[in-house]
């Protein structure tokens, strides 16, 4: 009996010990599931194109691409700005034929003769009408972009998937063989 009680004082003694040196109050335990998928939301495309579509630059917002927002109101801007210069110059030419047809020769172009003045307008009518073409062209890429953008953010990519070129021997030769493998690791 006597080496029953310092036995049984012993486990007491340890169980107590171990019992208060693992309580922590504030200490939360959280497991994380590693093969869940994330919820994909299949109108964030839709989204980011609706709000590209409102306002250039706006699904990049939308999708946290920043650093494109000043690359398509830069494309959008330049466009833009060849249209209007475009446009001025092709009416300054138009006028001043105008004015031709109608006898008047005081216009900033008397050193050009009837047919440069058609010439002139025929150029800057392409370029207008080119110019104009371009904005429109940004404007729709810029909404692509933001569509693409949108539903490539969902794309599974991690490292458990993975395709790597593998050299590895043949079974009867013995010599390397090249080949392409497509890993999945559970």
């Amino acid at each position: 009996m006597n080496k029953i009680v310092p036995i049984s004082i012993l486990f007491f003694i340890i169980g107590t010990v171990s019992l208060f040196a693992q309580v922590k109050k504030d200490t939360v335990l959280v497991v994380k599931d590693t093969t869940a998928i994330p919820e994909i939301d299949p109108l964030t495309p839709a989204k980011a194109a609706f709000y590209s579509a409102i306002l250039p630059g706006l699904g990049q917002a939308y999708n946290k691409k920043y650093w494109k927002i000043p690359l398509v109101y830069g494309a959008i801007g330049t466009s833009l700005y060849f249209y209007i210069d475009n446009n001025k110059k092709y009416n300054q030419y138009r006028d001043a034929y105008k004015r031709r047809l109608e006898g008047f020769n005081d216009d900033n172009y008397q050193f050009l003769d009837d047919s440069r003045l058609i010439a002139g307008q025929k150029f800057y009518q392409r370029n207008r009408d080119l110019s104009a073409l371009f904005v429109v062209g940004f404007y729709v890429l810029n909404i692509i972009d933001a569509n693409v953008d949108a539903a490539l953010i969902q794309f599974n990519v991690n490292e458990r998937l993975s395709m790597r070129p593998e050299i590895y021997p043949n079974d009867v030769t013995f010599r390397p063989n090249v080949g392409l493998t497509f890993n999945y690791k559970f």
